[in-house]
């Protein structure tokens, strides 16, 4: 593939792959780690909301740094600090130190170096590949990615379930030692940045001035604002509840397998689209999520969900490519990660509220209503988006001519 021919791109890849690959096994053992200290799910919400917390808190400082240092080597320091807060995590579980506060503690530190990470890491890719191949490059990561959750996830489990829940924490260490040995060797060239001075609170507004001056932006991420609180209260808080009464615990973790399968063929079919209107094809693509919703409301059978989970996958996908390309292709990239910060705060902040908001909906309407309901939430987001002008029209540059290959980046 011909994002693969660009020596930057290439230790990127493999920096995000094996990131996703030991982040897939993060989840299954620290929640086992908890469950095994003191059997509690409160705990446990604790231990991972205070990461979330820290991660949202910390994400528009992260957009900043971002954008005023080279992005490689933040990549590079972000995850040495994820190694070092993972590996204590592992001697401490592994010693049977562990204590619910010294857990949470790592867990915040853990969630500031990833809000270093995720914007740094997204306006990192525009840099090492050419303009023309910009939405192959970004379908293949993704691609990368989903496969790597595929792969980790199953692995992952025999793992913790083999050994114990420290060594599946101390893989993770180890992926982010590997990560950060690949994201120093990548060689790029920063945008340049204006010669004027300027404080942290000056680049957050002038990043605030980006994104606000770009109504497609905007409407989108106050779009999926709504879908994300519908989705995850949806799927991730009643979807087991359902699953338990009905298909059973067992066939839940295929279903939500499917997803990631329609993921990675939406990626592959994603490479080969050459649309004018990408992002209204990307944002179309969400009705998609609304269809695991109304299936588990209305009839929770197994093939039904497979089936609905897996084409949610599939257009989840052509909207993620799309996204991500259109932000690429029209902020400016000296300002990418600031408003790539103010796109992911936007989007994630309301998802706690949905997945706190649904639970008390469904003591009061039942379980398959709140369903409904969710469904109907996620539908009303996505025409709510189309109902701008902006998203509806904005075009996509095709690349006129096929870039040529370079072996090394500009240093």
């Amino acid at each position: 593939m011909k994002p693969l021919q660009y020596v930057p791109y290439r230790f990127l890849l493999a920096g995000r792959t094996v990131n996703a690959l030991g982040n897939s096994f993060a989840p299954i053992a620290l929640a086992f780690a908890v469950l095994d200290l003191t059997g509690s799910a409160g705990d446990l919400g604790l231990v991972v909301g205070a990461r979330t917390l820290a991660n949202v808190l910390f994400l528009l400082f992260g957009g900043v740094l971002a954008d005023r240092l080279p992005r490689h080597l933040l990549m590079v320091g972000s995850n040495a600090a994820a190694a070092v807060t993972q590996a204590a995590v592992a001697v401490l579980v592994l010693t049977g130190a562990a204590t619910i506060p010294l857990l949470i503690a790592l867990s915040v530190v853990n969630g500031v170096t990833a809000a270093v990470a995720l914007p740094a890491s997204a306006a990192l890719l525009p840099l090492t590949v050419p303009e023309g191949v910009r939405l192959q490059a970004i379908a293949v990561s993704r691609i990368a990615l989903n496969g790597a959750m595929v792969l980790g996830a199953p692995v992952a489990g025999v793992v913790v379930a083999a050994t114990d829940p420290g060594v599946g924490i101390a893989v993770d260490a180890a992926a982010f030692v590997v990560a950060g040995l690949c994201f120093a060797l990548i060689r790029v060239t920063m945008p340049a940045r204006s010669a004027e001075r300027s404080n942290v609170f000056a680049d957050l507004w002038t990043g605030w001035s980006e994104f606000r001056s770009r109504t497609w932006l905007w409407v989108v991420v106050a779009g999926f604002s709504l879908l994300n609180a519908a989705w995850s209260g949806g799927l991730y808080v009643l979807g087991p509840v359902v699953a338990d009464q009905t298909i059973g615990r067992p066939a839940w973790g295929l279903v939500l397998a499917a997803e990631t399968a329609g993921m990675i063929l939406g990626g592959l079919l994603a490479i080969r689209l050459k649309l004018r209107r990408l992002l209204l094809v990307g944002v179309v693509s969400c009705f998609g999520m609304a269809l695991p919703l109304f299936v588990l409301g209305g009839h929770p059978q197994l093939w039904a969900l497979f089936l609905a989970m897996f084409v949610t996958g599939l257009t989840l996908e052509q909207f993620g490519v799309a996204w991500e390309t259109t932000m690429q292709e029209h902020v400016p990239a000296d300002r990418l990660a600031r408003v790539y910060s103010y796109d992911m705060v936007g989007s994630f902040a309301a998802i706690p509220l949905g997945q706190v908001a649904i639970g008390p909906i469904a003591e009061v309407t039942g379980p398959r209503a709140a369903l409904i309901g969710a469904g109907v939430v996620a539908v009303v987001a996505v025409l709510g988006m189309l109902a701008s002008r902006d998203v509806r029209t904005l075009r996509h540059r095709l690349p006129e001519a096929e870039p040529r290959p370079v072996s090394e980046s500009v240093p």
